[in-house]
């Protein structure tokens, strides 16, 4: 959950956080966290309690208390203009009242002064917050209970009072102060079929028909020395759900917190069709600031972020399909474009942005976007090329509401793909700069690897979109439907749909039900799910639904305090202060429920340690299910083990490497090394060249490749090198397959258009000559 700190003078004391308490309840796709810390002041001299939480963009926090010494103290929502005068008023009558408010530069970062502890005195916060969860690539619903608030790189000249940059001691795991327990309650309709997670648990108990619902709960005594991954796979996750919740009955029944609310998620199980379209505009921004230096994890010998961004861009540079248009950007403190405008994609033009990419270091100071970004969305459309551009960034960008914003601005004429690297990153940026263009956001963390996600995210890019999203309503007599969520008529493949809608009306006494039927259509094919749902659920006391709807409109409006317009900020204020949820607008403020006055107190100030933490990104220790140690992998508590992607070596200098042979930091000899080598001899139409650097990489020599070569077939020498290429890679590479599945389709098309049948008979002698076995059926042609 971050630093929780307490800042004094002096070092090396006692510290004060002595326990960390979590309890989860997840339902269908979404959860309501309630998180309870436990101080205790063995000092002689009173202390302050300083609290920084980091969150994620899709979380809402909507409770903030403390328990001092049986006194109860609790945080009500106030309009943070109004408080901060009050606030001003206090400290110049030498008092001091207790905010909780997003940290200036950053809205997934909460940051509070809690109190004054005197000596001997007893802590209990309690911090309450509702979220979305991410769904991974295999379905699976994962919820992260972060270990730290990593620093993150802000202009050096900005003068505003952030917590991003805080440093903590590290100390080592046995002298870590503090614990962490947690409790995880599970309810879905669409059924358990096993939960997993990356810390050693209790026990797991499935309960309800059909395994419908489960609990778990961490080992006894775990100290908090990674962040906390819990998956969730659901037997049915592609079906559709609804789930309706009764509003507050103080409220009034027509009022966003007084009304039903139905939440609509649904993860569509949409076919991947092969699209061949030469279509778009694709332009690249790249992070070239000083902390791209940094490696991509905490794991010895760890990729630098800006090698693997450089491999990245070549990768992405070798999967564009011929006749699209594209430009790269590095930004930093400055920027500097490729290209004065988008080139055609040709062999000369990906050649000298090869050449480009080589020379590229982390060397651009600050993280300055906007610049950039409106330049290109000033330069007129390319006709029949839609613009899609992508976002490299490891921290948090300069004027990042006014980055959101101008992407909103022209989300009409293009989506934003964005990519968040390393631990630090901002969800807030990151996220909405997808959200608000239709595009996808990735994160880079721990051992993933930069490139797979990238190209994710191109093969999304390049895939014709699903149209025509609409959600239909068949409810009983006088009841309707009032839609909160932006209107989502499109929808990517593996992206998944949550709608928040107002039940308005009377609903029946009796047991009723309710349907509802989604449609869209793909590649000219209509598809439509329905699901049935009750209109008398049981009560949720987290109100997760009605919570994450206030969320849900508070991200459409709020662009910040000062950039949000007049309109917009006083829809963004009534919403936050009705229904409890935190915005740029509104602020906790700590109140003494006994003397009905805020909590004043002195300032000093102690850091609490953090572990050493473990790595282990993908590494699971599971009770069930599919995911399991690989036979390399030390066991829970253990050691984790490196893979290939991070037994990384030193940085190449670009002014040493042969034309072909670059800056690949990845060992010698390693899988990714020799893949990326093949990878930088593809021509841009997708085929390779017959030479000695392609014989290397195939391990064998230039003679014995040509002499294997059937007299009889007759096609274009680059037919066999092409041929050859294919077979390796499907042999050897098959762990990265989603690195070159693009640029290999690009070559089984050269292949389809220069040789066309001759193929075929090139098989056998290819698998004869590389030692290998690959069916003939990776060549699909169209007759």
């Amino acid at each position: 959950l971050g630093h929780f700190c307490l800042l004094y003078s002096t070092p090396l004391l006692p510290v004060a956080l002595k326990s960390i308490a979590v309890t989860l309840s997840i339902k269908d796709f979404v959860a309501g966290v309630s998180v309870t810390l436990n101080y205790e002041n063995e000092e002689k001299v009173p202390l302050e309690a300083f609290f920084v939480f980091p969150t994620d963009e899709d979380t809402a926090v909507y409770s903030f208390e403390a328990l001092v010494d049986g006194k109860k103290i609790v945080a009500e929502l106030q309009d943070k203009y109004e408080a901060h005068l009050k606030y001003e008023e206090d400290l110049s009558g030498g008092f001091h009242t207790y905010l909780l408010e997003e940290d200036k530069c950053s809205k997934d970062v909460f940051r509070c002064n809690v109190g004054n502890m005197q000596p001997g005195s007893k802590v209990t916060l309690t911090l309450k917050y509702v979220q979305e969860l991410h769904l991974e690539d295999d379905g699976a619903l994962c919820y992260v209970l972060p270990a730290t608030l990593n620093p993150r790189y802000h202009l050096s000249d900005q003068s505003v009072d952030s917590c991003l940059d805080l440093k903590t001691p590290i100390v080592p795991l046995e002298d870590l102060p503090y614990t962490l327990s947690m409790v995880a309650t599970i309810s879905s309709q669409l059924g358990i079929r096993t939960i997993q997670c990356n810390c050693p648990l209790s026990s797991i108990d499935y309960t309800g028909e059909n395994k419908t619902s489960a609990q778990v709960s961490l080992a006894e005594g775990h100290k908090f020395d990674r962040d906390v991954e819990l998956l969730i796979f659901y037997r049915k996750v592609h079906s559709p759900c609804v789930t309706v919740e009764m509003g507050m009955p103080e409220r009034e029944s027509d009022t966003l917190m007084g009304a039903p609310s139905a939440m609509v998620s649904f993860y569509p199980d949409i076919p991947e069709v092969e699209t061949s379209t030469k279509c778009g505009e694709f332009v690249f921004f790249m992070d070239c600031s000083g902390s791209m230096k940094n490696p991509m994890s905490r794991q010895n010998r760890s990729q630098l972020r800006i090698d693997a961004a450089k491999e990245t861009l070549i990768l992405l540079l070798k999967s564009l399909p011929l006749g699209c248009y594209f430009n790269i950007y590095e930004f930093g403190s400055t920027h500097e474009a490729f290209f004065p405008k988008s080139v055609r994609y040709t062999q000369e033009s990906m050649e000298r942005a090869v050449e480009k990419v080589k020379l590229m270091l982390a060397d651009l100071g600050g993280t300055e976007l906007l610049t950039p970004l409106r330049k290109v969305f000033r330069k007129p459309p390319i006709p029949g090329h839609p613009l899609q551009v992508f976002v490299f960034t490891d921290g948090e960008v300069a004027e990042s509401f006014n980055v959101i914003k101008e992407v909103k601005f022209h989300s009409k004429r293009h989506r934003c793909f964005s990519f968040g690297i390393g631990e630090g990153v901002s969800t807030s940026l990151i996220k909405n700069l997808a959200r608000v263009s239709g595009g996808t956001a990735e994160f880079i963390t721990g051992s993933d690897r930069m490139q797979s996600k990238a190209l994710r995210s191109l093969r999304r890019s390049l895939q014709s979109i699903v149209e025509d999203v609409s959600l239909s309503w068949d409810l009983p007599p006088g009841l309707f439907v009032h839609m909160l969520s932006p209107e989502q008529t499109v929808v990517f493949r593996g992206q998944r749909i949550i709608t928040y809608s107002l039940l308005a009306g009377q609903i029946p006494v009796n047991e009723a039900t309710g349907e509802v039927c989604l449609k869209y259509t793909s590649h000219g094919k209509s598809y439509e799910e329905k699901v049935t749902f009750s209109l008398h659920p049981k009560p949720d006391d987290n109100l997760t639904s009605h919570r994450l709807a206030a969320k849900s409109m508070i991200q459409a409006r709020d662009f910040g305090y000062k950039e949000t317009t007049l309109i917009f900020k006083r829809d963004v204020l009534d919403i936050s202060l009705e229904s409890g949820i935190i915005s740029s607008f509104t602020i906790f403020v700590a109140i003494n429920k006994e003397l009905n006055e805020p909590v004043y107190g002195p300032l000093y100030h102690r850091d609490i340690p953090r572990p050493i933490l473990f790595s282990c990104k993908r590494l699971y220790w599971c009770l069930s299910g599919r995911r399991t140690l690989p036979p390399s992998a030390s066991p829970p508590g253990g050691q984790p083990p490196r893979s290939k992607a991070t037994q990384v070596g030193q940085k190449y200098s670009s002014n040493r490497i042969s034309q072909h042979f670059i800056f690949f930091s990845l060992l010698k000899g390693s899988m990714e090394h020799t893949v990326a080598q093949l990878i930088l001899l593809q021509n841009a139409d997708g085929s390779w060249d017959m030479n000695e650097d392609l014989a290397k990489v195939l391990g064998s020599s230039l003679e014995d490749i040509k002499a294997a070569h059937p007299t009889e077939v007759l096609e274009p020498s680059s037919a066999w090198a092409t041929v050859l290429a294919v077979i390796w890679l499907h042999a050897n590479g098959k762990e990265l397959k989603d690195e070159w599945e693009l640029l290999e389709r690009k070559a089984v098309v050269w292949l389809q258009n220069n040789a066309g049948r001759s193929t075929f008979p090139l098989m056998s002698t290819a698998n004869k000559l590389l030692k290998t076995s690959v069916s003939s059926s990776i060549f699909t042609f169209k007759d």
